[in-house]
């Protein structure tokens, strides 16, 4: 399964960290935002490594090259940050079967494995990994509701009164079917385009979209206080196994 990562963002509430570096390029734990999802992706059984880059995209490819653990990448440039749909559109010709999808600024340690079992199993069209967050956290991210069977009901992004407090995480799984909903997405509020609104319009045309609840943590670097609540996180597993 092929995996893409969105890593074209700039940064700039990451600022001073990101004043000579990509956003995916901010070290955790003394390794790049990147090398942690690669990694992740590469055990996952990702067969290549799909990478939207933009902002200092030369600092992404000197760094990784043509491959990754022996994966091979190919990179796609996004010129202008207008959307998560955006981006994954600049990747629609490189991709042609189910594929795992990562934002390039998160910090795992979670049951991905469970997300690409669940597309695999031919059940569902799409999976997410979700999480419930503190109330006061949920206008951060993209708000999920789900149905009594654990179905993706709708998705708001960014909501100012956020309908719940289960929020997508950055982890997902689609068939290409989704290309065709970013095709149809229109600039929102913010004057962006919104993968929450192409899943929406996934949902409205019957697919179905599957909510796995996460198990461990996750950490959304977005601002340098994130970063250090990922190397606690890191460094609390790491006394926790140390033969890992």
């Amino acid at each position: 399964m092929q995996a893409v990562v969105l890593a074209a963002g700039e940064g700039t509430r990451l600022r001073p960290l990101t004043e000579d570096k990509p956003k995916g390029m901010v070290e955790v734990a003394g390794r790049p935002l990147l090398t942690h999802c690669f990694e992740q992706l590469v055990d996952l059984g990702a067969d290549e490594l799909v990478v939207v880059v933009g902002y200092l995209k030369e600092r992404i490819i000197e760094r990784y090259g043509d491959a990754f653990d022996g994966v091979p990448i190919t990179y796609e440039h996004q010129r202008e940050q207008q959307g998560l749909a955006h981006a994954l559109l600049c990747v629609e010709e490189h991709v042609d079967d189910d594929f795992m999808l990562m934002l390039g600024d998160n910090v795992f340690d979670a049951n991905l494995g469970d997300v690409v079992r669940r597309q695999r199993e031919d059940r569902a069209d799409a999976a997410f990994l979700v999480e419930a967050v503190d109330w006061a956290e949920a206008s951060r991210y993209g708000v999920c509701d789900t149905n009594q069977y654990g179905e993706i009901t709708d998705v708001v992004e960014k909501p100012e009164d956020p309908p719940s407090n289960l929020v997508m995480t950055g982890f997902y799984t689609f068939t290409p079917a989704i290309f065709h909903a970013c095709h149809l997405v229109q600039p929102s509020n913010r004057g962006e385009y919104e993968l929450s609104e192409a899943v929406d319009l996934l949902i409205e045309s019957g697919r179905t979209i599957d909510a796995i609840g996460i198990e461990g943590w996750r950490v959304d670097v977005g601002y340098p206080e994130d970063r250090e609540r990922a190397e606690a996180r890191l460094a609390e597993g790491a006394e926790a196994d140390p033969g890992a």
